[in-house]
Order: structure tokens, then sequence, then C-alpha cells
């Protein structure tokens, strides 16, 4: 079985994130879990920038979750890690959120997505070879 990448990312929670309840709007866990997983992809040397001016292509998020364990307030230091999970037919990243220095999870999440190419916006059936290859801890990719 190939070892699946994966990255922390570390983030610091700002003010403008916390609700009237001062605490992490749910929204904003989306945000955390995006730049993990950039991180993740430049990490692999998946640029998908890059990957969209050269081939076209470009990979939404058809689907996303998130689980909410233990709130994250103003100025908590956290980490987030990003592990692939899938990477042949969509891109699967789960994640995992947590105080920094503190094993317990406060955030389960994950986000499912497809290639696309563009302008017609017509869904591929595979992720290309490159990428696979590259999110899989097998090579570098675009």
């Amino acid at each position: 079985m190939t070892a699946r990448r994966q990255t922390t990312a570390r983030l610091r929670v700002a003010f403008s994130d916390c609700d009237p309840m001062q605490v992490v709007w749910h929204g904003n866990y989306f945000r955390y879990f995006d730049v993990a997983r950039e991180k993740l992809f430049n990490e692999a040397g998946v640029d998908l920038y890059e990957m969209h001016n050269q081939t076209g292509l470009v990979f939404p998020v058809t689907k996303s979750q998130a689980k909410h364990i233990k709130p994250l307030r103003f100025r908590d230091e956290i980490e987030c890690v990003a592990r692939i999970v899938e990477a042949e037919y969509r891109i699967v990243v789960d994640f995992e959120i947590r105080h920094a220095g503190d094993p317990a999870i406060c955030t389960k999440g994950r986000t499912e997505h497809v290639a696309v190419r563009l302008p017609q916006g017509e869904l591929e059936l595979r992720i290309p070879e490159s990428v696979q290859r590259a999110l899989l801890g097998q090579d570098h990719a675009v």
C-alpha cells in the first residue's frame, strides 16, 4: 500500500473568524481546510493554477463535510492536518483540526473534488495520472 501524502498547516484564529458567541463561525472551518489542502498540493508539486493554464482542468469541490467536536476561539493556535484519501477518480482529502500541542481533535472534515475541463465544463472520468502520482506520494506533477 502506498503511503498517503499529508501535511499540517499551523494557523491562528483571527477575531474576524468568530461569531457573536465568541467561537469560530462554522463556515470558516472550510477556509482552514483550504489552507491545509493548498499546502498539501503545493508540497506535492501540484500547482492548480498552472494546471488550469496548461490543460484547462479545474478541480471543484463537489462535496464537503465537517464534524465540530470542540470549539475554536479567538487567538487559538491551531493545526489543520490534510491527508489524501483517494486520487484516482476523484480527489478526497480528510482533515483534522486540533489546538497546537493538544492531541484532542476539535474538528474532522472531508472534501471531495473532481476534474472538470473548461471552458466546456466537461467532467473528466479520472484524475490525470501525473496528479494521481503526486498526491499519492509517488512523484511530483505540474
